[in-house]
């Protein structure tokens, strides 16, 4: 008789709990089972009946405010084993006959702090667990990003900011830059294709430049932010370059040009980002600690040369006097 009533307890405490709805278990359901929890109120009340479901549906009530809570994906395994310890330490409180109205806000007030202390992920934990469903998503950082355009006038000056909207690790941050080449230098390529990108060694951080622009570097550039070797995102960057030859180049001068196009193109074209005083005021971002001490330094080094040809000017004038 026994194993029947027990049998008939679960479709009734069952039905209770999916009157509430999925919110009100949320990760109280993804993370414990079914007869863990009746397990555990069954120790509080002693016996079977209506106070069992009772107490299950108290359990459910004190976890509302985990409803639809969200974590990283590779977070799981540590919340599941924060809520296996909860359900022992719940058993232990039922044994020593505690009452389950206490236990239970306070259980579920330690999940929360538990929530709250979970890291925040990058790029590369971007996949989302909801409790709400209990089921994974990817969020909406892709690694590969749409191309942007640049436009820039023949002899001007093309910058490239690598930079995205999420967070990125404080250190261990890489930057690499690639060109698209396409089957002959003339061939301008508008691709995410990594196949037709090469490794342009000279060009290092998330701030890159070409200076002058030339027809010859268009194309598409790709920038690759990786954390420890693994890659967070690739931006793209289709540059096009507009305006007529300078003025006074002949048609054989422009002929000649175009033979050179034939030749593999060196990776001169993108070189780091060295800014000038007045670039630095102009591009806060710039500011970082190693431009900060060169400007100390010139300044310290301008204020000794300066004190340094005074001292020897007033030296001079009065050893004449």
């Amino acid at each position: 008789m026994a194993p029947r009533a027990a049998a008939s307890a679960v479709p009734c405490a069952l039905v209770a709990l999916a009157a509430l709805g999925p919110p009100a278990w949320a990760c109280l359901l993804c993370f414990t089972s079914y007869s863990e929890r009746h397990r555990i109120c069954r120790i509080f009340v002693g016996v079977e009946g209506p106070e069992v479901e009772k107490c299950e549906k108290a359990f459910s009530a004190a976890f509302e405010g985990l409803l639809d809570t969200e974590i990283n994906y590779d977070e799981r395994s540590h919340l599941h084993d924060s809520f296996t310890q909860m359900t022992f330490s719940l058993q232990e409180i039922a044994t020593a006959q505690g009452s389950y109205e206490v236990a239970f806000p306070y259980a579920a007030e330690k999940i929360q702090e538990v929530i709250a202390q979970l890291k925040e992920g990058h790029q590369e934990l971007s996949r989302r667990f909801r409790c709400l469903g209990c089921y994974s998503r990817v969020c909406d950082f892709p690694l590969d990003c749409p191309i942007q355009d640049v436009t820039v006038q023949r002899g001007d000056q093309a910058l490239f900011s690598c930079t995205v909207k999420f967070q990125l690790p404080k250190e261990e941050i890489a930057y690499s830059w690639k060109f698209a080449e396409g089957a002959r230098a003339s061939l301008q390529v508008r691709t995410r294709d990594t196949s037709y990108f090469r490794d342009m060694p000279r060009a290092r951080g998330y701030l890159a430049r070409i200076r002058p622009v030339q027809p010859t570097h268009s194309g598409t550039f790709s920038c690759v932010i990786a954390h420890d070797q693994l890659p967070l995102a690739r931006l793209y960057f289709f540059l096009n370059v507009t305006g007529p030859p300078p003025r006074g180049e002949t048609e054989l001068q422009v002929a000649f040009r175009e033979v050179l196009r034939w030749a593999p193109r060196e990776a001169e074209g993108v070189e780091p980002w060295r800014p000038s005083l007045g670039e630095l005021l102009a591009e806060p971002e710039a500011l970082t600690l190693s431009n900060l001490c060169l400007i100390a330094a010139a300044a310290a080094l301008a204020s000794a040369g300066v004190t340094l040809l005074a001292w020897m000017f007033f030296r001079w004038y009065f050893s004449g006097n």
